[in-house]
C-alpha cells in the first residue's frame, strides 16, 4: 500500500528538511505523479513508500525502477477491466 504524506511528515519520517525534499522535486530527482503529487498550489504530498524505495535503492536505479512499475500497476486506473464483470448503475 501507498502513502502520500505531508512535508511535515516526510521530512519527519524521512529525516530531510524541507528545502531539501523540494529540490529533489523541482531538480526533477523524485518525478511528479509517482514520487511526489501537486493537489493544488499550496498542497504537496509526498509518495512515502516510492521516496523510502529510492534511498535505498540509490545505487540500483534498475530496481528502484521495478519498484515504480509496481506502484503504477497498483494503480486503479491502470488496472485491466473486465467488461463481464462490469455493471453499470444508473443514478436518478
Amino acid at each position: 500500500m501507498f502513502h502520500l504524506v505531508t512535508k511535515q511528515q516526510a521530512s519527519e519520517i524521512l529525516n530531510m528538511s524541507f528545502s531539501t525534499l523540494k529540490k529533489y522535486r523541482l531538480d526533477g530527482t523524485w518525478i511528479e505523479g509517482t514520487h511526489w503529487v501537486k493537489l493544488n498550489n499550496r498542497c504537496t504530498r509526498y509518495n512515502l513508500e516510492l521516496i523510502q524505495d529510492w534511498l535505498h535503492n540509490r545505487e540500483d536505479p534498475i530496481a528502484h525502477h521495478r519498484a515504480i512499475d509496481l506502484y503504477h500497476a497498483s494503480l486503479a486506473s491502470n488496472r485491466k477491466r473486465n467488461s463481464q464483470n462490469m455493471q453499470v448503475v444508473i443514478l436518478k
